[in-house]
């Protein structure tokens, strides 16, 4: 039967200028991710002040927690793209549905990681190291990180609930708040202030956590109270294995494709380790202060993925066209600059960290091999982020499989052999060139087949139940 919405008017993805939506839609997510990206450099910043072993620590434990946002952020992909493609052709039963059953997604991948951090830690952090004072830092660290999972997954996905019917400013509330509060709670709880008892690492995760959690709710109630557009209970609700199906058509692939970056670090660290420690926690940190360029880009795609879903869901070819463009446009320009950074001040983005001569000696180098490669890295993530709104999932895991475990870590290993640490570095640029080569081959695919042809669409829905 025809939908008791069929008469609510056109979303502002399908009429708005494209170059306002996409500045209104993405600007606030650019900026919560920034905010992210800094929580994110300034908890290590805390955590290197504990000493080198610490931060080490830490970064032996990134690839889980990569894993961890992987599979929420893929879930939470899937479900944005299939909502907002549903948007596009009003097909507002397929919304709720879609809405719902990414919420059960998201708690069933929680418990996993939960799991995980009560059993496993320990054995994951031995196979990196046997220093026994980086394990035990690992250790307080990530075991919280991961029983605490339930925060970020419900944080991610209420965001993405929001963001998916154009609602990017209030998901930038929820997100900013959790980050807030966690820049609040670090000092507190890593040195025991005002009456709080030192936890050290165990600090840095217990504010990371508490901070998801405050998010997730904050994103909850906005969606209970201002998003319109999903109605949803989970009072009567079922798990559809149809709509799960389109959900993880698109998110496992972005699932895999992050995963395979936990891969790639954690294959990394074990390359690096035998040389020195220091080249792990220099690794590290080039995966933190990497953040602030590349969080602004996924807030920017956060932006573009609805408004390309929405449209191509409208057979709306011209203005999905021109978002892409622009979007890499921007997300070009953000690398670039980054690049510059990278290569004029290496030492004064280490010395935030608390940088021994040994630490400066390994990393500005590193910095600015590594710097090289974000030249091409803005348009291969936009159009990693392109294949997933129009529902080519594969097509954005081939890019990043390529990159990361074809030409990346194989590289790296063979440049290894040389027995010279800064021969490593250069495993980054070679793999972003073929990345580039790739994605623009992919690109120029995916228009001829899914976007050249398209038709508008208009007052077209007819659904069921």
């Amino acid at each position: 039967m025809t939908s008791p919405k069929a008469d609510i008017p056109e979303n502002i993805m399908g009429v708005a200028p494209i170059h306002r939506l996409l500045l209104s839609m993405s600007v606030p997510m650019v900026m919560s991710m920034l905010v992210q990206a800094c929580y994110n450099v300034v908890d290590s910043i805390f955590v290197a002040s504990l000493g080198e072993n610490a931060l080490t620590a830490v970064s032996l434990a990134f690839p889980v927690q990569m894993l961890m946002i992987a599979v929420a952020a893929g879930t939470g992909v899937g479900v944005n793209s299939l909502l907002s493609r549903s948007l596009g052709e009003r097909n507002f039963a397929r919304v709720n549905q879609t809405a719902a059953n990414g919420i059960f997604l998201a708690c069933a991948s929680s418990a996993v990681f939960v799991l995980f951090g009560f059993l496993f830690v320990g054995d994951f952090l031995a196979s990196q190291t046997d220093n026994a004072e980086i394990v035990g830092y690992g250790r307080e660290y990530l075991s919280i990180v991961c029983i605490g999972s339930f925060g970020v997954y419900n944080q991610i996905l209420f965001e993405r609930l929001l963001s998916s019917t154009g609602k990017t400013f209030l998901s930038m509330l929820a997100q900013l708040s959790g980050a807030i509060t966690n820049l609040i709670l670090d000092p507190i709880m890593i040195f025991g202030l005002f009456g709080f008892p030192r936890m050290e690492t165990a600090g840095a995760a217990l504010a990371t956590v508490l901070g998801q959690m405050l998010a997730a709710a904050i994103a909850i109630r906005l969606n209970l109270s201002r998003n319109r557009e999903i109605s949803f209970s989970l009072l009567r609700f079922r798990p559809d294995s149809d709509i799960i199906r389109r959900i993880y058509a698109v998110g496992i692939p972005s699932i895999l494709m992050a995963s395979i970056g936990s891969v790639m670090t954690y294959g990394m660290n074990l390359i690096l380790i035998p040389f020195t420690t220091t080249a792990a926690a220099v690794f590290g940190v080039y995966f933190k202060l990497q953040s602030l360029l590349v969080m602004p880009i996924f807030g920017l795609n956060n932006g573009m993925v609805p408004i390309v879903a929405y449209n191509y869901g409208a057979g709306a070819r011209e203005r999905i066209v021109k978002t892409i463009r622009l979007s890499a446009l921007y997300a070009e320009g953000v690398m670039i600059g980054g690049s510059l950074v990278f290569q004029l001040f290496p030492e004064r983005l280490l010395d935030l960290f608390n940088a021994t001569g040994e630490m400066l000696a390994i990393g500005v180098p590193a910095l600015r091999t590594i710097g090289v490669h974000y030249l091409f890295a803005g348009f291969c993530i936009v159009s990693i982020s392109t294949f997933q709104a129009l529902g080519d999932g594969m097509a954005s895991l081939l890019i990043s499989f390529i990159r990361q475990l074809v030409v990346l870590l194989p590289a790296a290993w063979l440049l290894s052999l040389t027995g010279s640490l800064d021969a490593i570095w250069w495993s980054f640029p070679l793999a972003e060139g073929a990345t580039f080569a790739v994605s623009t081959f992919l690109l120029r695919r995916v228009y001829r087949l899914k976007i050249a042809g398209l038709k508008p669409k208009r007052n077209s829905v007819v659904l069921k139940g």
